[in-house]
């Protein structure tokens, strides 16, 4: 967080200047002379942490934080031995908030948890209620699924704020700390499994330099247990693989694991079919055909700097919680401007979202020539782009779209003097009817206008599937599923036809949407079989899966490192070496941008396939007798569909069989419902087309 000078632990003396002064919110000047220790200095922090100390409990001893608490290391560094004063002590009983508990007469005020929370997360839930002693933190929103909380307790440095679930359950001594990267989306997080007796106890990061998200921090449970070799099983798979035309896997799995299925492509010709990697690569490879580089030019760092930031195709608090806390911490630190354009207005981000431009379903194509146009306009094109904007009927298209042409030049004036622009775009483009021409559109605004742009891959490791394996589009003949339902599966959650390692159970790489290839370790025990003695079987040899990390593909950026010369950790400056960063690529520029086609229209209900947060919350507090997965829409959908809230229906999307309660949002608005697709197992990997569907269900009884 930003320096706020609440801890007084950094005073420090300068030759010239009366008195002690908070290095943390001061410059350091030219010639200055600082002096960091001396005797006036360590008295200072002594009397300091005595006030931290008054009336402390000294629970230590059943403490959470105890082995790793910042008041207990300054207690002991200071000599803190005695206590020479005290306050009148206060009832302050402890408060459940769900994921969290925050124990008032555990807090020292530091006011980190408050900062993280409106800083970085964006959820501003912690306040700080002041009345000197009687100061405490206050969580204004008191919502039990506020999993954004988790945050805050990594930074606090007391057992004020503690995860409910973890409470009481261990010491911090006696947990091994698995250096790891976070599996749940592209941001590719570092972290920790905290790990007894072959169990993960919770998931903790390196604080000071990187955050975790809720599904991170919450979400580590997963492992593939119990599993002993099969020979049986064994036999049956390699029988499978002889027989297979395909292998159909989704893009959940490590760089050297999509090497392997690459390897068995090349010896024997399978088709690979990752429909979701599949339609990132094509609008990948349309990108770059203007750009002239094999990925586009923005990161995370560009983001939290920027001045300015668009938002396109992606309902981005539940896509990407990375993305969208660099965007607050842009918004909070930077002041700026945030532009969100989607057919859904999402309300968890309306504190940071300057100005929502909504669009009709389907009409991204028109919408993205209508920006192009707007933000190009002064600008020297190549002719055929200039010559498709020129032509461009306006007025059609603003009226297809639903985007006011008063809205558009509203955005354009807000980035006049603007130097540093992000634009940020997502999933809802990949698998449009319209997405390699969406793409040539969007990459002229890096080319040309030299704006950041970020194409979020829509799972964790999308982008190294795409880059390392030759996929293709259509499934033939008997398939091999790798965690996707098919003829033959191999799984990592059990019910497949032979078991397979759950990615807290390998060792191996992931290549971020930062572009930077960061290793991963195995925190539970794994003794069946892997992807890689099936290889060997096969005749495609390596002794170990991590033999490959230095066999990636160079000619697509990937490094010789081997696996474990890979480094992992941020410096003391918060300087990431983690892995290594993607070389720069070079790609044939010469890309003919399309017209825009008509836009058919999408009319009557419709729902939007997206995991929101609320929705997962629920998920990982359900108990048996309540866990309903809902579609949840407004009541205008509600009106619209003929749907009354807890109804139970039944609908189909490219084949996968929905089973859903229908629930009211009354902070929803619109004729678009929310769909999640988290419980879908084996069969989500087989979803392959554009994220908004058409709404034709039957009610059921169960």
């Amino acid at each position: 967080v930003e320096p706020i000078s609440s801890c007084r632990m950094c005073v420090v003396e300068v030759e010239g200047v009366e008195g002690m002064i908070l290095s943390c919110q001061e410059r350091a000047v030219d010639g200055a002379v600082v002096n960091t220790n001396s005797d006036d200095l360590y008295q200072q922090r002594q009397s300091i942490m005595k006030m931290y100390g008054v009336n402390h409990p000294l629970e230590c001893g059943v403490c959470d934080k105890s082995g790793e608490c910042d008041l207990q290391n300054k207690t002991l560094e200071f000599d803190i031995a005695q206590q020479s004063f005290a306050a009148k002590d206060q009832h302050r009983p402890v408060q459940d908030w769900g994921f969290v508990s925050y124990d008032p007469s555990q807090c020292i005020m530091c006011e980190k948890c408050v900062r993280v929370s409106n800083e970085i997360t964006g959820s501003e839930a912690l306040q700080v209620h002041s009345g000197g002693y009687h100061s405490t933190i206050v969580n204004t929103k008191q919502d039990p699924l506020d999993m954004s909380l988790g945050e805050s307790v990594a930074v606090c440095p007391v057992g004020a704020l503690v995860l409910t679930d973890f409470k009481y359950s261990t010491n911090a001594w006696e947990l091994n700390k698995i250096p790891a990267t976070c599996s749940h989306c592209s941001g590719g997080c570092q972290i920790y499994y905290e790990v007894k007796n072959d169990k993960v106890y919770r998931v903790t990061n390196d604080f000071e330099h990187s955050s975790v998200c809720n599904s991170g921090r919450f979400i580590f449970d997963f492992a593939n247990r119990d599993v002993k070799k099969d020979e049986k099983a064994f036999a049956k798979t390699l029988g499978a693989f002889k027989e297979a035309n395909s292998i159909i896997f989704d893009s959940v799995i490590t760089n050297e694991e999509a090497m392997i299925l690459q390897k068995l492509k090349e010896k024997y010709g399978y088709k690979l079919i990752s429909h979701e990697a599949r339609a990132y690569q094509k609008f990948l490879r349309a990108y770059s055909s203007v750009t002239g580089h094999q990925l586009y030019n923005g990161n995370l760092k560009n983001i939290s700097q920027s001045q300015a930031i668009i938002v396109l195709g992606t309902r981005i608090n539940d896509d990407s919680h990375q993305i969208k806390y660099h965007m607050t911490m842009a918004s909070k630190r930077n002041r700026s401007k945030v532009t969100y354009m989607h057919s859904i207005e999402d309300m968890s981000i309306q504190n940071i979202v300057t100005q929502f431009i909504k669009y009709e379903v389907e009409s991204e194509e028109g919408v993205v020539a209508l920006l192009a146009d707007e933000l190009l306009r002064d600008i020297d094109l190549p002719s055929n782009a200039r010559d498709i904007l020129d032509d461009l009927d306006i007025g059609n298209l603003s009226a297809e779209s639903n985007v006011g042409e008063e809205e558009l030049e509203e955005l354009s004036l807000s980035l006049k003097r603007k130097t540093k622009i992000s634009l940020i775009v997502g999933a809802d483009l990949y698998a449009h009817p319209r997405a390699e021409n969406i793409a040539k559109l969007l990459a002229l605004l890096e080319k040309y206008a030299g704006y950041s742009v970020t194409i979020i891959p829509p799972s964790t490791n999308t982008l190294g599937v795409a880059l390392i394996c030759d996929l293709d589009d259509e499934i033939d003949g008997k398939s091999i599923g790798y965690n996707v339902k098919a003829d033959f599966i191999l799984s990592a959650s059990g019910d497949g036809d032979i078991d397979m390692p759950a990615l807290n159970q390998q060792e191996g790489t992931f290549t971020t949407l930062d572009k930077r290839v960061v290793p991963t370790n195995a925190a539970v025990s794994y003794d069946g079989y892997i992807l890689n003695d099936i290889a060997n079987a096969l005749e495609v040899k390596s002794k170990y899966t991590i033999d490959y990390t230095a066999k990636l593909p160079a000619d697509k950026g990937y490094k010789t490192e081997t696996f474990d010369d890979l480094p992992d950790y941020f410096d003391i400056s918060g300087n990431e070496f983690r892995g290594y960063l993607l070389d720069e690529v070079s790609k044939q520029s010469n890309a003919v941008i399309d017209e825009i086609e008509e836009l058919d229209g999408y009319d009557g209900i419709v729902v939007y396939n997206c995991d929101t947060n609320e929705q997962l919350a629920r998920e990982i507090r359900a108990t048996d007798d309540d866990n309903e997965v809902a579609l949840i829409g407004s009541n205008q959908f509600a009106v619209a569909a003929k749907l009354g809230d807890g109804e139970k229906i039944q609908f189909t999307i490219d084949g996968v069989v929905f089973d859903r309660v229908f629930r009211i949002d009354t902070s929803m608005k619109g004729t678009i419902a929310l769909n999640p697709v988290f419980d879908m197992g084996l069969s989500r990997a087989l979803l392959f087309s554009y994220r908004f569907s058409r709404l034709k269900y039957q009610r059921t009884e169960s």
